[in-house]
């Protein structure tokens, strides 16, 4: 026997009260879909709340390990599939031919000399990443705006990312694994965060050496 009072009829909401509460929980529901789950999760900021509160490179790092992951495995089963021997091609006899007069080679054409603005560097940073590290340096760039680059890594090659980010849009220009190096031009599509993110899949420290040049405000460190 229980002593919990049976509430009345008229201390119970009315159908009208729980459709609106319904509504409400939906709206609030919604709201932190788009402006909490989706960058976080997933780096889709379509309201910008996302980048504001820190949430949208949250979703990219996620996406970028993801990305990582997905490619190991698959570099892993092709690995293991067993490699067919290409049969030895078979033997041709030349057929004789008169002796043709050697041609003179060309001289090799001279390489021209590098001007001062492809050689100096407005910025050159070093950096180590153990095994497993991640970092991201960004330039801040204007719209249209194209900056030079060059990177290397010393002990062996790493995983990158060059993307951009800025008022609530992003952008990823190119993505690599296992590269030792690479060097260019980035052209800016916005107004914004515009660089590298770059990881170590190696059992050693790596030594990052990333130089920039050209038309940008600051290289700035981002995590």
């Amino acid at each position: 026997m229980y002593n919990t009072d049976r509430p009345n009829r008229e201390e119970l909401p009315s159908t009208a009260k729980l459709i609106r509460s319904t509504i409400i929980a939906a709206i609030v529901a919604l709201v932190l879909l788009v402006t909490v789950v989706m960058p976080a999760e997933y780096a889709l900021d379509p309201t910008g709340a996302g980048r504001v509160l820190g949430l949208t490179e949250m979703g990219e790092i996620k996406e970028q390990l993801a990305e990582e992951a997905a490619a190991d495995a698959a570099a892993q089963r092709v690995a293991v599939q067993p490699q067919t021997e290409a049969p030895a091609p078979a033997s041709v006899e030349p057929a004789a031919t008169a002796e043709a007069a050697p041609e003179a080679e060309p001289a090799p054409e001279e390489p021209a000399p590098a001007t001062a603005e492809e050689t100096e560097w407005k910025d050159e940073v070093r950096f180590v990443l153990t095994p497993g590290q991640g970092t991201e340096f960004k330039l801040t760039m204007n719209e249209g705006a194209i900056a030079r680059f060059s990177w290397e890594s010393e002990g062996g090659p790493v995983n990158f990312d060059t993307h951009g980010d800025g008022a609530g849009r992003s952008i990823s220009y190119e993505k690599g694994r296992g590269v030792p190096e690479d060097e260019g031009e980035l052209e800016a599509a916005f107004t914004g965060n515009h660089g590298w993110f770059f990881r170590n899949r190696n059992n050693n420290d790596v030594t990052m050496v990333l130089r920039t040049g050209g038309d940008y405000g600051e290289l700035k460190k981002m995590l």
